[in-house]
């Protein structure tokens, strides 16, 4: 291989971190919260980032000043945080203006659908993700734990393609009709099954996965 070449069968990938949503029942920000010694986006942006991905994006609410902050503290490029004017529509209005932003860099070969609420996810379980749909690059890929497919979501070019002039209203709608296979990647990672929608949904996160994700972090890092 010459210098500065590439690996041929590198996996180009983005990331869409879902930050857009109210946190209601949190009663506070979801995405500000402290975790592995940032916060919650903050610790989801290093782990992405140590998965190798070309591009991150952060979906927020127009107007969201905190998490702006936020993203400005972390150094997070003003460029990749795509502004979602109708958040109350929910989470797929969030997946849809991702899907027809203009920011994207050209070469991506799949788009990475995540929550802005699950820091606790292992470092392994992803990177088993993003290596399971380098073997199924045409399908769609999510992992599953106690049989149910769960987030996030792996969407090939062609997939997020049709994302753009969908008529869906969700996203497990879009993936009823989708044209790509579905894959489902077993993992046995229990953090899959916990959202962290309420108070005590974080402190069971603090409390069972904290410790472990911020010694996975220091421990494993690097692409694919």
């Amino acid at each position: 291989m010459t210098p500065g070449s590439s690996a041929p069968d590198r996996f180009v990938f983005g990331v869409v971190l879902l930050g857009a949503g109210a946190s209601s029942r949190m009663g506070r920000p979801k995405l500000l919260l402290p975790w592995a010694g940032t916060s919650v986006i903050g610790h989801l942006i290093e782990q992405w980032r140590a998965l190798a991905a070309e591009q991150i994006a952060v979906v927020e609410a127009a107007g969201d000043t905190r998490l702006d902050a936020e993203l400005d503290r972390l150094d997070f490029p003003a460029r990749d945080r795509i502004r979602n004017f109708h958040p109350e529509r929910g989470m797929f209005s969030s997946i849809l203006g991702a899907a027809n932003w203009d920011g994207w860099r050209a070469g991506l070969a799949a788009w990475v659908i995540a929550l802005g609420d699950q820091p606790h996810l292992r470092l392994a379980t992803l990177r088993t993700l993003l290596k399971f749909h380098r073997d199924h690059a045409d399908a769609v890929c999510q992992p599953a734990f106690g049989g149910t497919a769960r987030h996030p979501v792996v969407l090939p070019r062609r997939a997020f393609a049709e994302l753009r002039h969908s008529r869906a209203e969700t996203l497990r709608e879009f993936l009823r009709c989708v044209s790509c296979p579905l894959e489902n990647c077993p993992a046995d990672d229990p953090g899959l099954s916990l959202d962290l929608d309420r108070p005590e949904d974080y402190e069971q996160a603090v409390r069972q996965f904290a410790p472990e994700t911020r010694r996975q972090h220091r421990g494993e890092v690097g692409g694919l």
